[in-house]
């Protein structure tokens, strides 16, 4: 790549460094003021790390790819690659890699020509070898003669992985490549994007709305709303300390406990995520224990996806929770009993402090 920018000084950190980046849009109607899709976001990603940018749709993690692919002209800030300003650098000069949500596959040509499409300079037997190499990495060996029209919607973006990855891309930019599956092939597929970038020691940016993919593929994790970075950590480390109500809520935590009443350090609060509380017995005291444990009142039995269940009212914060019956469900409590209730050690999260 042939790279612009000062030409002078000391070069920044090795990899790609966003610096108060901001990209806007023109309104969608005449006066209409500007959408602000990423604001002023400022972020690093050293050589050979995956990070995910996780959020609902909207937040502008896309608008941020795009920005960082050269697809979008930032508004204001910069985008560098191991120090080196990007700003006047076209997208094909970048040495960037692009996976988007349909893998925008060559119809005519077949699996091998799809992923060769990206080699250059190479003899036809390199260029075979390569692509066979990553057929087999992406777990489709043999498919090279194939026709993309008989593929299926998993092995399209089998393939469409193996074509960006052919050139060897400094950065691998990966826009929801998986959101368009279905649920089980959707898992499967991020253990494999996993296991490919870490064998083949790709620096990527990952864009995901769905957390459990975020924790499969990256190294650290950056939730995002309303343009905003709220938080980049590791994948537990942000399940089990969110910086803030807002991350907690994203990740699927429903209830929040004061830090006195629960025992969590100054300044923070306790959380428990949807389906983390079980019923231990009638409502009496439960000292020593390690896991919040609150007093509720019973306003009803069910059963919810075979999990025989109860809805309760947490004490004092008069809060409706999910607890899940003892197996077995003998002396199962009735509308109207006292019981305790604990929160499974997994599901407890310490927010803010």
């Amino acid at each position: 790549m042939t790279g612009t920018g000062s030409g002078s000084g000391a070069r920044g950190p090795a990899g790609l460094a966003v610096r108060d980046l901001v990209v806007r849009y023109p309104g969608s109607g005449r006066g209409a003021p500007e959408v602000t899709a990423v604001a002023g976001v400022t972020l690093e990603v050293p050589a050979g790390e995956v990070l995910a940018l996780l959020g609902p749709s909207g937040c502008g993690k896309s608008s941020l790819l795009r920005a960082v692919a050269g697809l979008e002209p930032p508004t204001s800030g910069a985008v560098t690659w191991d120090g080196i300003d990007l700003a006047a650098v076209p997208v094909h000069r970048r040495g960037f890699g692009l996976v988007f949500q349909d893998g925008q596959l060559f119809p005519h040509r077949d699996v091998a020509g799809n992923v060769a499409y990206g080699l250059r300079g190479l003899t036809r037997d390199a260029r075979a070898a390569r692509v066979a190499e990553l057929l087999d990495l992406v777990g489709l060996p043999g498919y090279d003669r194939r026709p993309v029209a008989t593929l299926s919607g998993g092995e399209r973006q089998r393939v469409a992985l193996a074509r960006s990855l052919a050139p060897r891309p400094r950065l691998l930019l990966l826009d929801e490549p998986l959101s368009a599956l279905d649920r089980s092939l959707r898992e499967r597929l991020a253990d494999d994007l996993r296991r490919a970038l870490v064998a083949t020691a790709t620096t990527a940016l990952f864009v995901t709305h769905d957390q459990d993919e975020a924790a499969t593929v990256a190294d650290r994790v950056a939730v995002m709303s309303a343009g905003r970075l709220l938080q980049v950590d590791a994948p537990e480390a942000l399940w089990r300390r969110p910086a803030s109500r807002e991350v907690a809520e994203f990740l699927g935590y429903r209830t929040f406990l004061g830090a006195d009443d629960a025992g969590g350090p100054g300044g923070a609060a306790l959380a428990v995520a949807a389906g983390g509380w079980r019923v231990l017995g009638p409502a009496e005291p439960e000292p020593g224990s390690a896991t919040p444990v609150r007093a509720a009142v019973v306003a009803e039995r069910r059963t919810r996806r075979g999990r025989a269940e109860v809805v309760a009212v947490l004490e004092p914060e008069d809060v409706r929770v999910a607890a899940a019956l003892p197996a077995g469900g003998t002396g199962a409590p009735e509308p109207g009993d006292r019981v305790r209730l604990a929160a499974e050690d997994g599901a407890v999260a310490v927010v803010g402090g």
